[in-house]
């Protein structure tokens, strides 16, 4: 008689720890537009039909700022595309300011080339609790299959002055701020996300 341990009634423990499920169950529509007039999201195809109700985020007449697309890619290791990923971003609003004018928090799911886009505002410099002036820049949690904690890491605007004396990318080693840093292009801020390897993006621990 074989007791509960034995490995012939369980099979293989499954090699995932967690995920993939995150298409199908946390993006909304309309979650990768901050400004919140658009269904823009990248895998609408993938909504349980009844779970669109978040369509627009609800914004205030008082909402200014230079809109601006945030795009990249998920890649792994080896370079190759991470098609299940799914990225959240929360910033302040062009003054700097967290405030109710603003959406602040926006979520999107990568396609099957990895990639994904925002459609944001530009976020002003921001003051914490002890008055320190921290540079532009968006916070932005990933999560992808075999990630058990959310990574969570910041994207700067290249070539932003604040960026110099930022209290968080000044602790960051000089070689690896490049990581840490959105590139502009014509249509956008271009940012990738490289989950390992010799390029891995800089993640803190909070």
């Amino acid at each position: 008689m074989m007791d509960n341990q034995t490995p012939d009634i369980f099979g293989q423990t499954p090699w995932q720890t967690v995920g993939p499920f995150f298409h199908y169950s946390l993006p909304w529509k309309g979650g990768a537009d901050l400004v919140g007039q658009s269904d823009q999201d990248t895998q609408l195809e993938r909504l349980v039909a009844g779970h669109d109700h978040l369509a627009t985020h609800v914004t205030g007449e008082r909402l200014t700022g230079t809109i601006i697309e945030v795009f990249g890619r998920v890649l792994d290791g080896a370079g190759d595309p991470v098609p299940d990923a799914l990225l959240e971003i929360w910033h302040a609003d062009s003054l700097g300011n967290y405030s109710k004018s603003f959406a602040v928090f926006g979520r999107c799911a990568t396609d099957t080339e990895g990639r994904y886009r925002f459609t944001t505002i530009h976020p002003g410099a921001v003051r914490d609790a002890t008055g320190t002036l921290h540079a532009p820049q968006i916070s932005l949690g990933v999560f992808a299959r075999g990630i058990i904690k959310r990574l969570v890491t910041r994207v700067y605007f290249e070539g932003a002055p604040e960026n110099e004396k930022d209290p968080v990318l000044s602790v960051v080693p000089a070689a690896r701020r490049e990581t840490l840093c959105a590139s502009k292009e014509t249509d956008g801020w271009h940012f990738d996300v490289v989950l390992q390897g010799d390029n891995e993006t800089v993640f803190f621990q909070c």
